[in-house]
């Protein structure tokens, strides 16, 4: 089967990518990596002390970078429906954590120690059709969302990302009830021609 143009295109656009480039270089799991990076340096989100919740985690690269900021005894816990290869210093969860056994493996794993930040990188399979993919991407923020409210200790942050368009007006002002700064964030990492913006919340009431 020939691949369409635009694959293609993407495959070289991957291929060329400077971040992609970066990751192998500096031996991070994802380009992502960088987008996390580029908000760290900005807004200093994460600190060493926090114990830390990362939502679609897979293949890690956002614990991977958290982890070389906060002290060995702080937990980082990494969730996911895919599997993710090990990673030393952080607990892996696999599953859906809008199940509560999920949740209850979480629990057990932090054993009453404070969730001073949650972050989130999900995004839907996108299949191209906007009807579905903003929905999808807005369900899933609202997921996190939900699990951010559920864990937080008070003042905690929550980083989450979304794609403008139906629903993220909304959303944006569902976030700004719950922290006291609400600030949005593009990273240059995040491709040009992609509509995803980070939400960044700090000051969990």
């Amino acid at each position: 089967m020939g691949r369409s143009k635009s694959s293609s295109r993407w495959m070289q656009e991957h291929f060329e990518d400077e971040y992609v480039k970066m990751a192998q270089a500096q031996g991070y799991r994802s380009r992502a990596v960088f987008k996390l990076k580029e908000i760290q340096d900005k807004d200093q989100l994460i600190k060493p002390g926090m114990n830390i919740i990362d939502l679609g985690a897979a293949p890690g690269g956002w614990s991977q970078f958290a982890r070389q900021i906060v002290g060995k005894k702080d937990k980082i816990i990494a969730l996911d429906i895919l599997a993710m290869d090990p990673l030393e210093g952080v607990d892996f969860i696999q599953g859906d954590f809008r199940e509560q056994a999920v949740l209850d493996q979480l629990y057990a794993v932090l054993d009453g120690a404070p969730i001073n930040l949650v972050m989130s990188d999900m995004a839907p399979n996108m299949s191209g059709n906007k009807g579905v993919d903003q929905p999808r991407s807005i369900y899933l923020g609202e997921l996190a969302l939900e699990t951010a409210k559920t864990v937080l200790a008070k003042d905690g942050v929550f980083l989450v990302k979304l794609f403008h368009g139906a629903g993220f007006e909304d959303f944006h002002k569902e976030v700004q009830q719950s922290f006291t700064k609400v600030i949005i964030r593009k990273p240059k990492a995040s491709r040009p021609r992609s509509n995803e913006v980070y939400i960044l919340a700090k000051g969990f009431k």
